[in-house]
């Protein structure tokens, strides 16, 4: 017969923190490198505009263009190793399948419609909905198809299997872009998520804290 402090104990399990530190860090080091990434890519795109516009030089970083590639490599590399830091310690670590998988047309078109509809329950923030998986899964293909497109950029002749990928030079501007724009789109969406739902930046300085 099991005593009471021991019941006790199996009914009330250690909550686990699913913020750890190797997981805020990569957060925040990633959130530096797109930044630099993002505005000294600007600053190179007026360089050479692909479309009929130019970004104003106000939020552009770099100062001119040999300045600006400067930034832009050094963020990439920052992207780069924090980025796959982050991956394998997600897949070995098993939070890649626990947070982001499963996934289902049907559960992504149903959580999107009760969010539409402020339905959407945000008590976990350790619990991801579709969603957040299909946005989050997203974003992680998007980086990189940005990162091979940005090699074809530059070093075109170094990387021909890649070049040929992308369709040739020209059409790697386009992906680049491309995947940089709708890059820009998921910060500014994942901006307003946090200002609805502010706890969960509070989770990603301070940790969160979860039964399991």
């Amino acid at each position: 017969m099991q005593s009471a402090p021991e019941t006790l104990s199996a009914a009330k399990p250690e909550p686990r923190n699913s913020h750890p530190a190797w997981l805020r860090l990569a957060h925040w080091l990633n959130a530096l490198a797109v930044l630099v990434m993002v505005t000294s890519g600007w600053r190179i795109y007026n360089a050479s505009p692909l479309y009929g516009f130019e970004f104003p030089n106000s939020i552009t970083l770099g100062g001119w263009l040999g300045g600006a590639l400067q930034w832009h490599f050094a963020a990439m590399w920052m992207l780069v190793f924090v980025g796959l830091f982050y991956l394998l310690f997600n897949v070995f670590g098993g939070r890649l399948s626990r947070r982001f998988f499963p996934v289902s047309p049907r559960g992504f078109f149903h959580d999107l419609w009760s969010a539409l509809h402020g339905r959407l329950g945000h008590d976990d923030i350790g619990h991801y909905n579709h969603v957040q998986r299909v946005a989050y899964l997203f974003v992680m293909l998007d980086i990189v198809v940005l990162v091979m497109s940005g090699l074809v950029l530059w070093k075109s002749v170094q990387f021909p299997l890649l070049r040929e990928l992308m369709g040739g030079y020209d059409s790697a501007r386009h992906v680049h872009f491309i995947a940089m724009s709708l890059l820009v789109a998921f910060i500014a969406v994942h901006l307003v998520m946090v200002a609805l739902v502010p706890k969960t930046l509070l989770a990603m300085i301070a940790g969160h804290k979860e039964h399991v």
